[in-house]
């Protein structure tokens, strides 16, 4: 398996806490999901390892920037022809390989057999599949109920944005958040630290305060 695949195999929850944050908000969680696997896939493309971020760092904004632009695209998951046929193809071999007796195939077998590049495999089942069940049946039967999101995954989520926005600071700025509200320090005492006035660091606070609101309510 590559590393796209096994980024994008890995972080499928991650899609499942940012399409959580949109439930209710008039699309269907289907629909939320596969735009999340879209930015997922989209993320995995494009990570490099070597500037050190973590990659749910790095994805999370990704896979919230594809879901946000289904909302202004009027909340249709814009799936291409081709790759639809492909999603057909892709279960149409899995149907047969599993016919035979050689259990689900690969990835890198599907790819094989269809002549094609894992990667576009990946984002094919990406987006044609329903998302992993967050449903349960509680008594048997077949009405389902819904598996509430855990308010930890979405505090995490949130927390994974902020960090990148932080990172996209100017240095000190990145400094005077860190001090305030990560050591706990007074405005005082982060003046006194970055050789400011209190009052200057009361000013500044609110206007990066404001810019972080509009960047993660964006």
């Amino acid at each position: 398996m590559s590393d796209k695949e096994t980024l994008v195999s890995g972080n499928l929850g991650l899609v499942h806490t940012c399409a959580g944050r949109f439930r209710g908000k008039g699309i269907e969680y289907d629909d939320l999901y596969q735009a999340g696997c879209m930015g997922l896939v989209k993320a995995a493309e494009r990570f490099d390892a070597t500037r050190g971020f973590c990659f749910s760092t790095y994805a999370v904004p990704v896979i919230i920037g594809e879901i946000k632009r289904l909302f202004r695209d009027g909340g249709a998951v814009k799936v291409s022809r081709s790759l639809k046929e492909l999603a057909l193809k892709i279960r149409r071999e899995t149907e047969e390989h599993i016919r035979s007796g050689k259990g689900e195939p690969t990835v890198s077998e599907l790819a094989r057999r269809l002549s094609v590049s894992p990667g576009l495999i990946t984002e094919a089942l990406c987006a044609s599949a329903p998302p992993v069940s967050l449903t349960f049946s509680a008594d048997g039967q077949d009405g389902m109920t819904d598996i509430p999101v855990e308010a930890p995954d979405e505090r995490i989520t949130e927390l994974l944005s902020l960090k990148s926005e932080l990172k996209m600071l100017d240095r000190n700025d990145r400094e005077l958040i860190r001090l305030r509200f990560f050591s706990g320090m007074t405005q005082t005492e982060t003046a006194r630290c970055l050789g400011m006035t209190q009052v200057q660091v009361s000013r500044r606070e609110k206007k990066i305060l404001l810019y972080l609101r509009e960047r993660l309510s964006a």
